[in-house]
């Protein structure tokens, strides 16, 4: 109403605590016989396959721990927190999931997280193991109408790229479970950005030369932890896949 006085308000965030309670190291031993008789650079190519060694290791347990945390209307046989229109798929029974309705799964997410008023500011995501990367090359994704570019997401030789409302990522670090129906079910995750945190407090990495032996002990630290701040903006598909 005209003259009406305006009311302050002041926004405030509940405050997460955040455990650093975990590690991951690498330590391995070049002797300088070995070194000196390879033609290969021995050290570099050793680091590089720690290193990535350890990426798969922090996101193996990251990936099959915060599914459980997932919003209750995000997951399950009535998705949905308006709706409660769309089966993602629960123990026992998973979704099938094939090359001729994989993109509706990926319509449905989109939908749950908008029920939850998540913002679409081009950070949604998407979390499939290869074997869902293979339906998704053989579905109607193949138009490039389906995603709005002017070319075929197949041009990048198997790259998923974005889907939708969705950026996808490839990984065999999916959690996998033997379902009891009989077949071998994945969480597949989705989300916002802000669903989940991560932070890394401490990343060491060092050469020393050995004590009882001619050669250098390389060795690296990761000291992390990680957290699901917002369950409504994560979600969860329980799908088997079929390929036919």
């Amino acid at each position: 109403m005209p003259g009406q006085d305006l009311v302050d308000q002041a926004p405030e965030e509940d405050v997460v605590a955040l455990y650093i309670d975990k590690a991951k190291y690498w330590n391995f031993v070049v002797d300088d016989i070995q070194r000196a008789q390879s033609d290969i650079a021995i050290v570099d190519r050793w680091s590089t396959v720690a290193t990535e060694r350890m990426k798969r290791r922090i996101e193996a347990p990251i990936l099959g721990d915060i599914y459980a945390d997932a919003h209750a209307s995000n997951m399950g046989a009535t998705a949905g927190v308006n709706t409660s229109a769309f089966n993602m798929g629960v123990s026992g029974t998973p979704v099938a999931l094939d090359k001729t309705n994989i993109l509706d799964y990926y319509a449905h997410a989109a939908t749950i997280l908008q029920e939850q008023n998540i913002p679409d500011d081009g950070t949604w995501w998407m979390v499939v193991p290869p074997v869902v990367e293979n339906i998704v090359q053989r579905s109607d994704i193949k138009d490039a109408s389906v995603t709005g570019d002017d070319k075929s997401p197949l041009r990048n030789g198997g790259r998923i790229g974005k889907i939708g409302r969705f950026t996808t990522y490839v990984t065999n670090n999916v959690d996998n479970v033997a379902d009891g129906s009989g077949v071998t079910a994945h969480y597949l995750l989705f989300g916002h950005k802000m669903s989940l945190t991560f932070a890394m407090q401490m990343t060491k990495s060092e050469t020393l030369r050995t004590e009882k032996t001619f050669g250098d002990k390389m060795r690296g630290l990761n000291v992390y932890g990680y957290k699901v701040v917002k369950p409504e903006a994560l979600g969860v598909l329980y799908a088997n896949v079929v390929l036919t």
